[in-house]
């Protein structure tokens, strides 16, 4: 019997892979169309008798070499690459969703994915009902026979909310056989959790983030089985977004994949040891960290997550302490973004979930108090840190100014 190898090898080596000339790394394919042999080479490579490359478009050599990767790490049997995570997000719910189709989804989410839920379906008739998915009678209260989606997120942005995607998965195909359930699966990535395994239809998941880790690439993916992948490239893709990923960047994100399970454990060793020492501070109100006994959703996590992640949320007293420690922050970098080598910290409320009222904020689970914070590699110590000093001088230069 052959001798299964590990997920990291098989991740960083590809000596199995036969490539063009020979090559170690994967070579960047920077064409946009492809020279047909004959006009019956081109008419079968359009009518799908041939498999060979007709337009960038349509497909690049090193934009599938990276599905591939993509697919088995997700344990699907196709992926999609996209421009962006919101690309793959909107390709994926637009391919699968028409006018008078009702939608599930969970109250918190990625303020992108907020504002196409419910400000752009609404207009294209369809229904949106969202609510708390951590209340499983409510959620299967809400499903009916004819609903077409369900959507929610592995782990929650902003909030670090972890719901029970098996038992969602379970009661919505038994409630509405039709129904696709669609997990972003970006904060925990396909290191962590897969949540086909689960029972969800297709994951999709921001590649600008863990997979890449390097904030130097956009990149979006949808994970699925080979008959929905394909509907999704051809109509989602093709002619609704046509958020296409450049070959350039496919190569950068299969660079990136390489170092990936090594960076993941950083990842959560130092978000744990940030999070324990927030908690343990008088300085910081609350700590939302999957990874802590105090989380509401701790023994979900424990059952879904082989590691909890490098995101934490975390409350301050007053929204004006939240302000002066991030910009009495040293180390930690002031961005959106999450999942890169170094620390990113932003403020949900007047960043990257602004277009929420202070009503839909609330309903989603967070306030103007609260921080997100996407741990880095760097050294725990640093980091812990640069917290307390900043926390600190935030406390002091808002008690000075009352």
């Amino acid at each position: 019997m052959k001798r299964m190898r590990n997920r990291q090898t098989e991740l960083v080596n590809d000596s199995g892979r036969k490539r063009p000339f020979g090559t170690l790394t994967t070579p960047i394919c920077p064409t946009v169309t492809y020279v047909f042999d004959s006009t019956e080479q081109g008419r079968k490579r359009h009518t799908g008798e041939d498999a060979g490359f007709i337009y960038t478009r349509l497909g690049n050599p090193t934009t599938n070499e990276l599905e591939e990767k993509i697919a088995r790490m997700e344990g699907g049997e196709a992926a999609v690459a996209f421009s962006s995570g919101m690309g793959a997000i909107c390709s994926t719910i637009l391919t699968f969703i028409k006018a008078g189709d009702h939608l599930l989804a969970d109250k918190a989410m990625y303020g992108g994915t907020f504002d196409l839920l419910h400000h752009k379906l609404g207009e294209f008739g369809v229904e949106v009902e969202v609510l708390d998915f951590r209340d499983l009678k409510a959620l299967e209260a809400a499903i009916r026979p004819e609903t077409a989606m369900v959507y929610c997120e592995t782990i929650t942005n902003p909030t670090m909310k972890v719901v029970d995607i098996e038992a969602i998965a379970a009661m919505t195909h038994e409630k509405a056989p039709k129904a696709l359930v669609v997990i972003d699966n970006t904060f925990a990535t396909p290191l962590l959790y897969h949540p086909l395994k689960d029972g969800a239809d297709i994951v999709v998941e921001s590649g600008t983030k863990y997979i890449n880790g390097h904030s130097d690439v956009l990149a979006g993916f949808a994970v699925t089985d080979k008959e929905k992948a394909w509907l999704i490239k051809d109509h989602g893709l093709k002619f609704i977004t046509g958020a296409v990923m450049s070959p350039q960047d496919a190569y950068l994100v299969i660079r990136g994949i390489k170092t990936m399970p090594v960076r993941m454990r950083e990842h959560c060793a130092n978000a744990m040891a940030v999070a324990q020492f927030m908690e343990g501070s008088s300085l910081f109100e609350k700590v939302y960290y999957p990874g802590l006994a105090s989380h509401p959703d701790h023994e979900v996590a424990k059952k879904e997550l082989s590691g909890f992640g490098g995101m934490i949320a975390f409350e301050m007293c007053s929204y004006d302490v939240a302000r002066n420690l991030l910009d009495n922050l040293q180390v930690i970098n002031l961005a959106v973004s999450l999942g890169d080598v170094e620390s990113l910290i932003e403020h949900p409320a007047s960043m990257t979930h602004s277009t929420l009222t202070n009503e839909e904020m609330i309903a989603a689970g967070f306030n103007e108090r609260l921080i997100r914070l996407s741990v880095g590699i760097e050294s725990a110590e640093d980091l812990i840190a640069d917290l307390e000093q900043a926390a600190r001088k935030a406390h002091e230069t808002v008690k000075q100014e009352r």
